[in-house]
């Protein structure tokens, strides 16, 4: 076993491969093939006399040339024919092969080259297609060798010989290879053997091609791009081998999302820089590459291809702001790098013996993370690995940290373990290690696992890393290790959720897949699916929960069940069944997760009764099924099965993510499993009573209305300022509670004068160390350098320090302070295109909310309610406009009756709201003029007047 240094890192902070042809024997030959044209193939119609042979060779090496296992017997041409005459023995045919092998070797020619893949929300279908022909004077091996990723299902193959067709058919393995094997009993089968190559797999087969016929492979495959670092990049090997008349690679983009952008790094290299085309709309993009065979040449004069590498095209959707050795140890230094200083850390080496470099959690400053460098470049292997003793130390050190309470209840806290993953030290059971670590953990922290170098038992660090809410991959031992290793520490390091829960209606929505995950991590994504009962359900709801930090989050989804199909009709590239794909690459995978951690034999053997039968259902090549490729008449067969690799375990493309936990907690509505929220604290939530026209209300440009209860009046008045002005609403330094208006214009003046409206409202709790900013197109909290945003497009809830956020979509956000008060802000959108009006918000305060008698501003100031006497009505210059005289605060002065608009149950007509109209932007009314209420800042306290 190679010697690599393993380490385990402790943070607290805020593969399928290569296709083989393998020949097991000669098939008969195949009788009468007619020359017909295919599929673009020019070809005579002339009937051939005689017999050609087809047959799947393994060619073996003998120095430079090539000696087929496969012989055949070649009836007797005419030199228009084939170019050659007389009859060939076998010994004599070999001698032949032997000598034209070099001057043939170049006469095989690929007259097409064609990728297209269609990527439909995240859902990538993909088909490679090679169309060849042997202009060799005798027969020729032709080889189709792709490269397919690692995680994708291969779902279709078909091979076309001169009119001859090939294709595939998905079976339960120990049933193909019973078929596969009366077929090579009869001399009539070849196989095709994956095996394992970095993070591709290698799909190969080869057919003996006679003299001037042409044949056509196409492989189809289907995976789902998943999104790393806030980018979805999506890999396809070209490798054609040689030049094509025609070569093309086609990528369609279909996000009903919308596209962020569209790149497509020079992956290929210089050469042909400039020749792939990108077109982009707002949902649609389209990637072409279409070198000609100049372009494709290494040089001018060169014969051979400089096509020869990977494909890339990476895009991000529209979202809203929501040598082993010195590689590793200078892996493990640029990640120590990346720590924050908020963040707490440790690490342990383990050879024969386990070594902590400290005992305890120490904070990531400056000091103790150059000091960690110091210590890794001191490791060095010794052929030891403690794995069991080393998790074990690492459990204990978190654990501690806990009880001490140095830990954050709403921080993620996780081990890194990095090792080729075979113990040979302590104890060496693989399943009794599992179960040590996994009785250590008990569900409080994240275990994650890199393993590097090829030799790495990756099925056994996918176990434990899944069977602890973490995820493993492997980091291959080369130049670019310390790379892979950066880039996968920074998918982990910035854990944004933890506890999420996605809740769906049982009685609607069934067949879900996981719907429960411990982490939910910066720049990646989750997805989940189900199915739905379309004829009774109209719109599906669904509930997320989890938990942010030190907030708890709610978030609500309505969504028409038929709006994605509508729009995948509309484009004639979607794949209509994407859904279903969708959700059978999900589910399969999942299973074959469950069944990597399953305990026991017998659950896994239910597991796999499911797997085979997804795999049957759904046509996909799995662990448990094989492909067979079969010619029309069914006596010409191709087993293609999975890699043979038993490092690597039974299933590539495992999430690696937590199985769905049972969960008792109930939450609103029912069906929802709320596992973030406190329960207790959900009820008690209050909002602005809908119903009542009792309440404080500052809304249109700005219109002001106070409620006086004791009374029972309405007062008003407009306050008529400048765009970018900051008015305080409320101002109580006794309860500690700020909120402010900053003013936004409107787009042109109308009657020589400029309204103004509210765009941005701030609210400042000061004693909880929270700050709440709406715009028309955010909300924020803040807590300190902590932030969370949601957009007016959501439908959820942020709690912090007992403080709830609700927000509903596109109408209004709500803010409960536990009994004590509540705020509603209601949004107004307008037309974009309005040549005047601008988008702007309204905000309602009840009287009831418990401000302390210090409280001021142009609202906070009615907290107390003062003596006001309305009396003399007469009629005005309008008889239904009343006048009177108002006496408050020993100030008198004319009134109006008039009425103002309450937009909380129709926000675009309004409720009528009668009051009585203070003039002159509330003088006499308000305490001081209303300057005295300008603040600098949208979290700042006002002076009193």
């Amino acid at each position: 076993m190679k010697c690599l240094s393993s380490f385990l890192v402790l943070f607290l902070i805020s593969g399928v491969g290569g296709f083989d042809l393998v020949i097991d024997d000669i098939p008969d030959a195949v009788q009468n093939l007619i020359d017909l044209e295919t599929d673009g193939f020019p070809s005579s119609s002339k009937a051939r006399n005689g017999s050609y042979t087809l047959f799947f060779t393994k060619n073996y090496q003998e120095g430079n040339l090539g000696i087929t296992k496969a012989l055949t017997t070649i009836p007797k041409r005419s030199t228009s024919d084939w170019g050659y005459v007389g009859d060939l023995r076998r010994r004599e045919f070999i001698e032949r092969f032997c000598q034209t092998q070099v001057e043939d070797d170049d006469k095989i020619g690929l007259y097409s080259y064609k990728v297209q893949s269609t990527i439909t929300s995240r859902l990538a279908n993909t088909m490679i297609q090679a169309k060849m022909v042997n202009n060799a004077r005798r027969p020729q091996p032709i080889v189709f060798d792709v490269q397919v990723p690692k995680g994708a299902f291969i779902d279709n193959f078909t091979m076309d010989i001169n009119g001859i067709t090939f294709t595939s058919h998905i079976r339960e393995k120990s049933e193909a290879r019973k078929m596969y094997a009366q077929a090579k009993a009869k001399g009539k089968a070849a196989g095709i053997v994956r095996s394992n190559a970095l993070d591709m797999e290698n799909f190969q087969t080869e057919v003996n091609v006679p003299p001037g016929m042409r044949i056509q492979f196409q492989l189809h495959y289907h995976e789902m791009i998943r999104r790393k670092l806030s980018s979805y990049e999506h890999v396809i090997s070209v490798k054609p081998g040689r030049l094509a008349k025609h070569m093309e690679v086609d990528v369609r983009i279909i996000e009903p999302q919308g596209l962020r952008y569209v790149h497509v790094p020079n992956s290929l290299g210089d050469h042909f820089d400039g020749i792939t085309t990108i077109s982009k709309g707002e949902k649609k993009a389209h990637v072409s590459f279409k070198p000609t065979m100049a372009q494709q040449r290494k040089c001018p004069k060169c014969s051979s291809t400089a096509v020869d590498g990977n494909f890339v095209v990476q895009y991000d959707v529209n979202r809203e702001a929501t040598g082993g050795e010195l590689e590793t140890i200078e892996a493990m230094k640029a990640i120590l790098s990346e720590l924050r200083a908020a963040d707490q850390f440790s690490l342990i080496d383990f050879n024969h013996n386990v070594r902590c470099w400290r005992d305890n959690l120490v904070s990531a400053t400056p000091s103790q993370v150059e000091d960690a460098k110091k210590y890794i470049q001191t490791i060095h292997p010794n052929g030891g690995t403690n794995i069991n003793e080393a998790l074990l130390r690492a459990t204990f050190i978190l654990n501690e940290a806990k009880s001490l309470g140095m830990l954050d209840p709403n921080s993620v806290s996780m081990i890194v373990l990095v090792s080729d993953g075979d113990p040979t030290v302590g104890e060496l059971k693989l399943t009794t290690i599992q179960k040590n670590v996994k009785q250590s953990i008990k569900d409080e922290f994240s275990l994650f696992c890199l393993g590097i170098g090829f030799d790495v038992d990756y099925d056994f660090l996918q176990r434990i890393a899944t069977d602890n809410r973490g995820m493993a991959q492997r980091i291959f031992g080369n130049q670019e290790t310390s790379l892979q290793m950066k880039n996968f520490y920074n998918q982990v390091s910035t854990p944004l959720l933890k506890k999420i829960q996605f809740n769906y209606p049982q009685e609607s929505v069934s067949d879900v897949t996981q719907s429960s995950f411990h982490n939910y991590f910066g720049g990646s994504e989750i997805v989940v699916a189900g199915k739905v009962d379309t004829e009774n359900l109209q719109h599906l709801e669904s509930i997320v929960t989890a938990t942010a930090a030190n907030a708890e989050l709610v978030m609500e989804t309505l969504r028409d069940v038929e709006e994605l199909d509508g729009f995948m009709k509309k484009d004639r590239y979607a794949d209509p069944e994407f859904t279903r794909k969708l959700w059978a690459y999900l589910t399969v995978n999942q299973m074959m997760a469950e069944r990597n951690a399953a305990p026991t034999a017998a659950l896994k053997r239910n597991i796999t009764k499911s797997i085979l039968q997804m795999s049957l259902d759904h046509h996909i090549v799995t662990p448990f099924t094989a492909m067979l490729i079969e010619n029309a008449e069914k006596d010409e067969i191709m087993l293609a099965d999975q890699p043979k690799d038993p490092r690597k375990g039974c299933c590539p493309g495992s999430l690696g993510l937590t199985p769905n936990a049972p969960n008792n907690n109930k939450g609103i509505p029912a069906w929802a499993n709320v596992t973030a929220v406190p329960v207790s604290f959900m009820p008690e939530q209050r909002s602005p009573p809908v119903s009542s026209l009792s309440i404080n209300r500052v809304d249109n440009d700005p219109h002001f209305i106070i409620h006086l209860p004791k009374s029972q009046r309405n007062i008003c008045f407009n306050i008529n300022s400048e765009p970018g002005k900051i008015l305080n609403l409320v101002s109580d330094p006794g309860t500690g509670v700020v909120v402010n208006g900053q003013l936004v214009g409107a787009k042109k003046a109308e009657n020589k004068k400029l309204n103004t409206y509210f765009g941005k409202i701030g609210f400042y709790f000061k004693k909880k160390g929270l700050k709440v900013e709406i715009t028309t197109d955010t909300i924020t909290l803040k807590d300190g350098s902590y932030a969370i945003k949601l957009t007016w497009a959501d439908t959820g809830h942020i709690i912090r320090k007992q403080l709830l956020i609700s927000v509903k979509k596109e109408s209004n956000v709500t803010i409960t302070v536990g009994e004590e008060m509540s705020f509603m802000v209601l949004l107004h959108r307008v037309w974009k295109k309005h040549p005047v009006n601008v988008d702007f918000l309204g905000i309602y305060i009840p009287p009831e909310n418990k401000f302390s008698p210090a409280a001021h501003g142009l609202i906070g100031q009615f907290a107390s309610e003062p003596e006001v006497s309305i009396h003399h009505q007469t009629p005005g210059q309008a008889p239904e406009k009343l006048q009177a005289i108002m006496e408050v605060k020993g100030n008198k002065f004319t009134v109006t009756r008039g009425v103002q608009k309450d937009y909380r149950t129709d926000r675009v007509l309004g409720t009528d709201v009668p009051c009585w109209f203070v003039h002159n932007s509330g003088k006499g009314f308000i305490d001081g003029h209303y300057r005295d209420y300008l603040v600098p800042h949208l979290y700042s306290f006002m002076k009193k007047p």
